[in-house]
């Protein structure tokens, strides 16, 4: 049997090569020994999203943990990562799993784990869980049967979406904005946030709600180059004031405005920040991951607000946020926490929020950018992943460490941060970023500058730099 190594955010295979019933037994065994060790009555809860086999794989793991002795609550259908989570501290529950491969592409699917809090297990203890999965599960799954398990009621059924719902309806007022004139158009991807959106707000326009493992044939990211159906939508239509999409398990979120324009999640958070201290009058501190615009620290610094930045990766944002005040938890790629939630990044939260701030104060989104952006000054941000071999990769690398870097073109390096990666400071409003990918030869490289022609330029200056490795 192959190793299974957890990833930044679970364990991620593709569907009948490595991810198998087997495979996924064998994660399960591990989980249940680390629990029993570590909890004296352990409760679990499990879900899945919306891909192939989510229903069976999610069985093989309440069968495994029933068997071991452990109380499970199983989701009665999709659900996705943040309902897990919420269903993990509303139950009190012990652990979340969630079986879901996240933005990956149809093929895959994976493995969550989700800590008593309501968010990401740290990277201690997954790494606990990963050093005792066994060679080969030690349970005859043909044997165990799932009807006998909830019969005794060692495995219960639990309603995660109705759970999420209600939450929902507790912490936002609804009815405004169902009421409001905000025009909503949501996308789900094919994913796990679709029957909660359709509950919620039946005004709302809905795209790729239905069930499609294969998601059309595109990964459900919710970035640009993925959102073409809503982008066109909203521009031909003209009658959408904003629009929403959330990723396959619905943790991240894309946004677009009122003309079909992206907005991405730097603005999201500096827009959130705006909306929870000047409106709703909340504080705490902020933690982003080092991949996030410098504009943060403008924006923390008007408001008086504690900065902590870490490494790029949600459980690091996690980790403060369960021991610390925190107002916001974000990170570059969409996944965006807030004080009064759990600490968990949840794409329909996080577009509630904002969606609720342009209901309350009846200012359209372009309105709720410029308000953030008269703090900060405007940026542009730019990112693009470098594929090449791991040599030139270890090279690049090595260079950075080295500090053999001086300029970038015509972009002379003033400063580095090495927090994760190498942050490249040209100017205050001007920085390069490098960080390699840690299991492919690609090299993510980032640029921030007050235009976007200024930032596409930085990143082509760079590309030029590293391909002479």
């Amino acid at each position: 049997m192959s190793a299974i190594k957890f990833g930044t955010d679970g364990w991620r295979a593709i569907i009948a090569q490595e991810y198998t019933i087997d495979n996924v037994a064998r994660v399960s065994q591990a989980t249940a020994e680390w629990l029993l060790k570590n909890y004296k009555e352990p409760v679990a809860v499990i879900g899945y999203d919306c891909r192939f086999g989510g229903k069976m794989f999610a069985e093989v793991v309440a069968k495994v943990f029933a068997k071991s002795g452990i109380k499970t609550l199983l989701s009665t259908g999709i659900a996705s990562t943040p309902m897990v989570s919420l269903g993990v501290v509303k139950n009190k529950a012990s652990i979340g799993v969630v079986i879901t491969a996240s933005h990956n592409p149809p093929d895959y699917n994976g493995f969550k784990l989700k800590g008593e809090y309501g968010g990401p297990l740290l990277a201690n203890k997954v790494k606990e869980i990963e050093d005792i999965i066994p060679e080969k599960s030690s349970f005859d799954l043909a044997k165990l049967n799932l009807d006998s398990f909830v019969k005794v009621g060692i495995i219960k059924y639990i309603d995660l979406e109705t759970l999420y719902c209600k939450h929902v309806e507790k912490n936002f007022d609804v009815k405004l904005i169902n009421n409001s004139n905000v025009r909503i158009a949501y996308d789900a991807m094919y994913g796990a946030g679709q029957n909660v959106m359709k509950r919620l707000f039946p005004g709302a326009t809905l795209l790729h709600c239905v069930h499609n493992p294969g998601f059309g044939g595109t990964a459900p990211e919710p970035i640009e180059r993925n959102l073409g159906e809503l982008k066109e939508y909203i521009k031909k239509t003209k009658s959408i004031d904003v629009g929403l999409a959330t990723d396959g398990d619905a943790d991240r979120i894309g946004l677009y405005n009122s003309k079909g324009e992206f907005v991405d999640s730097h603005l999201i958070i500096l827009i959130l920040i705006n909306y929870l201290t000047q409106y709703k009058k909340m504080g705490g501190k902020v933690c982003v991951a080092f991949s996030v615009t410098e504009k943060i620290k403008k924006m923390c610094a008007h408001y008086n607000l504690p900065l902590e930045v870490v490494k790029v990766g949600f459980k690091y944002v996690c980790d403060v946020m369960i021991s610390e005040d925190v107002l916001l938890g974000g990170e570059e790629s969409g996944g965006i926490a807030i004080k009064g939630h759990i600490p968990e990044r949840d794409g329909i939260w996080i577009g509630l929020t904002i969606i609720e701030y342009m209901a309350r104060t009846g200012k359209t989104l372009d309105e709720l950018v410029k308000e953030a952006l008269k703090i900060t000054g405007k940026f542009a941000y730019r990112r693009i992943d470098l594929h090449l071999t791991e040599a030139i990769k270890q090279e690049v690398l090595k260079n950075c460490k080295q500090n053999n870097y001086k300029s970038f073109g015509k972009y002379h390096v003033r400063r580095i941060e090495t927090i994760d990666g190498f942050k490249f400071f040209f100017s205050d409003d001007e920085w390069l970023m490098i960080r390699a990918s840690g299991t492919e030869p690609v090299l993510r490289t980032y640029a921030e500058a007050p235009t976007g022609s200024v930032a596409d330029d930085i990143l082509e200056s760079a590309g030029k730099v590293i391909m002479k490795n």
